[in-house]
């Protein structure tokens, strides 16, 4: 009888048989099986108490009887059949928070890249150019970051440790967190955050609220030196506006690990710009992405004792 299956769905191109040696190491009392392809999956699933991947079909839900949990290796879980899952007592847990040292490290990265003009230095190490140039200082800057999850929160701890005033941005200010000053989704509050921030990261899932909300007047309204990263989602920002406001240097700078569209064509007038950096969805990667996941799943086996 398998305990556990872990599904053969790759991420960030990480092997799934990693996944699963990984689990055996930390579970070594647990029968742990790698479902190679969709017979071993389908077969597997039917004595299986845990599954865990990116996605599971529906059919598969409804025909194991034994399935109690699904810990998927997203952090999202919009994808999932989960009025499924619901009906058939399957209880649903998410990746979140795997990536977030990871991604607090590439938003850094951006940040430290931009602010020491290490890009400029780079292009002249390429033509063995030694030239004196001018850069800045993070210390004393102000950020506001969107959103506030688990991926956020990591970043504006980072920030901290850098001596940057940082602002928060969540759906419920009540709740606090690790910045400076927590505010609401009002747009009111919103600018008036912007109006004053050096740097903008965008950390939020793509909703009703967030999609577009970076548009012209976010723009205008941003200092003249701001920086924009976003590893959110790429609707989160106006990408027409976006261009405007690079090529009118109504911004300093942006890196953007997401776009709209994605993946971003060759043709598309924001690879042209110099003060612009992009990275193909990148963030994500870490080579501790297994290692959380499973920390993950140990704690979600928690609920279930007759796993142990």
């Amino acid at each position: 009888m398998t305990d556990v299956v872990v599904f053969n769905d790759k991420i960030h191109g990480l092997a799934p048989s990693d996944y699963a040696k990984t689990i055996r190491g930390e579970l070594g009392d647990v029968s742990v099986s790698l479902a190679r392809t969709p017979v071993e999956k389908r077969n597997l699933l039917m004595d299986a108490t845990v599954a865990t991947g990116y996605q599971i079909d529906p059919e598969l839900v409804e025909a194991s009887e034994t399935l109690e949990l699904f810990v998927c290796t997203f952090a999202g879980t919009d994808h999932l059949p989960l009025e499924t899952l619901k009906a058939e007592g399957v209880t649903v847990k998410s990746a979140s928070g795997v990536h977030g040292p990871n991604i607090a490290e590439q938003v850094l990265g951006y940040i430290l890249s931009d602010v020491r003009k290490l890009r400029q230095a780079w292009s002249q190490h390429q033509d063995a150019q030694w030239r004196h140039y001018q850069a800045g200082e993070l210390q004393g800057s102000t950020a506001t970051v969107i959103g506030m999850g688990p991926i956020g929160q990591t970043i504006l701890e980072r920030l901290e440790a850098f001596g940057v005033e940082t602002i928060g941005v969540r759906y419920t200010p009540s709740k606090g967190g690790p910045a400076d000053e927590v505010i609401g989704f009002e747009r009111e509050n919103v600018l008036e955050a912007f109006s004053k921030s050096e740097y903008l990261v965008l950390a939020c899932p793509l909703t009703e609220t967030t999609e577009q909300l970076v548009d012209e007047s976010v723009f205008l309204t941003l200092p003249t030196d701001a920086m924009l990263i976003n590893v959110a989602r790429g609707p989160v920002v106006d990408t027409e506006a976006l261009v405007t406001a690079l090529r009118g240097n109504d911004i300093r700078s942006a890196a953007l690990d997401v776009t709209e569209p994605e993946p971003l064509p060759a043709d598309h007038p924001l690879w042209a710009l110099e003060n612009c950096v992009i990275t193909p969805h990148n963030a994500g990667h870490t080579p501790q992405y297994w290692n959380r996941c499973t920390e993950i799943l140990i704690e979600a086996l928690e609920e279930i004792p007759k796993v142990h």
